[in-house]
């Protein structure tokens, strides 16, 4: 399996039965498989997209948006229970290219993204609940 780092965006393998023993860069350190929520920029959500192998979950947002911080804790909670989906956080107004890159007209706007490619969209603030059942009925299985 690969796994970009969120902090220094080296691509790590890891070998599939060892997901669930909190691998680590082998670069800078920074746990790879963290239960909660990575922050990317500009430059690291490209390659964080395209390199991970596992579904990435990217939420676009912003600090002046109350949906997007009535959404945060049901996002981090929904990352703690869904362990085989990356979940990324990007400030759409500190990253601009890539919140036009991926053409983000509003906020909350969740784009799922399985082998580098857009399966999904959606925008709206979501329960953990709710943000659980779309990503389970959207990633294909594995395989």
């Amino acid at each position: 399996m690969q796994l970009v780092c969120p902090a220094c965006g080296t691509t790590n393998r890891v070998p599939d039965e060892r997901l669930a023993d909190q691998p680590v860069c082998g670069r800078c350190g920074v746990e790879l498989m963290a239960a909660q929520p990575v922050t990317l920029t500009d430059t690291t959500l490209p390659p964080f997209v395209a390199n991970t192998e596992l579904p990435v979950l990217v939420d676009f947002w912003a600090d002046w948006c109350g949906p997007c911080k009535m959404m945060a804790p049901h996002f981090a909670s929904a990352a703690a229970q869904l362990p085989q989906v990356r979940f990324a956080k990007v400030d759409s107004d500190a990253n601009q290219r890539a919140a036009g890159a991926y053409g983000i007209r509003s906020i909350p706007t969740l784009i799922l993204f399985q082998g580098g490619r857009e399966v999904a969209r959606q925008s709206g603030a979501m329960s953990a609940g709710d943000l659980l059942r779309w990503v389970q009925s959207k990633v294909a299985p594995a395989g």
